[in-house]
């Protein structure tokens, strides 16, 4: 079969080649390209002959899938696959699988970050001190006893709730589907409306689907308390982002960190998460850590295997 890897994934030409020469030794070719590239115009022409596919959070339409008709198989090196065109894949017997798993701590890890850069306004406090300044009267908020509701207990929400709990955080939680695991935790499941009145930090875990998409919107923010923060590594639409923006400017929310956004980075500089100093934003960063990617090397390569065979 014809093997397609159409960006580097992060892991290199070393490893890129020593993928080439196992898979010649099966029989079938690898190529790869080591740069990134989204007009469709590119992709279609990377994936024209391919049978298999390797490409991570790209987005790809019909119009690019039509254009290859040899596609058997998707792995993707991602968790979510709302950037692919899931239906065509269906109707045409294209399988698509994720690489589920490869970045639950790097995410976990960069949600409970934000949570405390938003408390000891890290980063403000870097740039002031680069420029001279002093620490005036700011006072910093601590983790320890603050009450965390965790919207969403799939793996990395369980994970960020392990932190928490190490931090002396206490943690609620909401999800559409409740664990026992969660709850052995001591991790009390509440009503939505009810864990945005309790929390001082609201997280978001859940994937993008019809059921979670504008999850947290103007009805949502008004129940969150004044002083309260608004943590998302999750996807953007999750959000009313618009309605974000508005509850920090008019400072019905304390705070908020973005990692994901309507569309991918870079954004437009009138966007309203921008236009306020009580936001932190990053450019979806939190699943790119050094460790992570090798993992999902480990596990899109894998999927391939197990799909040949």
């Amino acid at each position: 079969m014809n093997i397609v890897c159409v960006e580097s994934l992060g892991i290199g030409r070393d490893r890129l080649e020593s993928l080439k020469a196992h898979y010649a030794a099966m029989g079938h070719t690898f190529t790869y390209y080591l740069d990134r590239k989204e007009d469709e115009a590119t992709l279609a022409e990377r994936m024209r002959e391919a049978d298999i596919v390797a490409i991570s959070n790209i987005r790809l339409t019909a119009s690019v899938l039509e254009q290859c008709p040899n596609l058997k198989y998707l792995s993707v090196a991602f968790t979510g696959l709302d950037h692919i065109d899931l239906e065509y894949c269906n109707a045409h017997g294209i399988r698509v699988q994720n690489a589920a798993g490869y970045s639950t701590t790097a995410v976990s890890e960069l949600a409970v970050g934000m949570m405390l850069d938003l408390l000891r306004n890290i980063l403000t406090l870097s740039e002031l001190t680069h420029r001279g300044g002093s620490r005036g009267t700011f006072l910093g908020r601590e983790l320890r006893g603050k009450t965390v509701g965790i919207v969403g207990t799939g793996a990395i929400g369980i994970a960020t709730t392990r932190l928490l709990l190490a931090f002396g955080a206490k943690v609620i939680a909401w999800s559409r589907t409740e664990r026992t695991e969660v709850k052995a935790l001591g991790v009390e499941y509440l009503p939505l409306e009810a864990l945005l009145q309790q929390s001082d930090i609201v997280s978001l875990h859940v994937p993008l689907c019809d059921e979670t998409r504008g999850l947290i919107g103007e009805k949502e923010l008004a129940q969150m308390k004044p002083t309260a923060l608004l943590v998302n590594t999750a996807r953007g639409p999750v959000c009313d982002i618009a309605a974000v923006g508005r509850a920090l400017v008019e400072n019905r929310i304390a705070g908020a960190a973005f990692d994901v956004f309507e569309h991918e980075p870079p954004l437009p500089l009138d966007h309203l998460l921008l236009s306020t100093n009580r936001c932190l934003v990053t450019p979806h960063i939190a699943f790119a850590t050094e460790e992570s990617f090798a993992a999902r090397a480990d596990i899109v390569f894998s999927h391939v295997d197990e799909f040949l065979r």
